[in-house]
This record gives C-alpha cells, structure tokens and sequence, in this order.
C-alpha cells in the first residue's frame, strides 16, 4: 500500500518504492544572532535590550578580566 509521499515503481518482476520526504527548519527555533561586527576573539553574549545573542568587537576575551563588569 503507497503512502500519499512514496512512489512505487514495478520493472518486470522488481518493485521498488521510493519515499518523498522534504528536509525540516534549520537550526534551533527562536535564536537570534547578530555577529556583524564580531572580531577575533569575540565572546557571544545575550543582550536583553534588543532581545538578541550578539557577538561584537566591545566584548571579546581580552575584556574579561576577574572581576569585571560585562
């Protein structure tokens, strides 16, 4: 019995079926990312403001210091 996604081919006395899928959403749903002007060294952060991970040039891993505000 044929799904509606399959296609079945009969060749003599061979019967092959084929199965139609199609390739889902990529990536996670819902993550936002801006990384335009990330650098070397850039560190991805969540900026709660623009509701948004970002990665950019003012935090990078030379500017995490212990103790630091970031």
């Amino acid at each position: 019995m044929s799904s509606p996604n399959s296609v079945t081919v009969t060749q003599v006395s061979d019967v092959t079926t084929v199965e139609v899928t199609t390739q889902g959403p990529q990536g996670p749903v819902g993550f936002d990312f801006v990384d335009t002007d990330k650098v070397d060294g850039s560190v991805i952060y969540y900026d709660s403001s623009s509701a948004k991970f970002k990665a950019d040039a003012t935090t990078t891993k030379l500017t995490l210091v212990n103790g630091g505000n970031f």
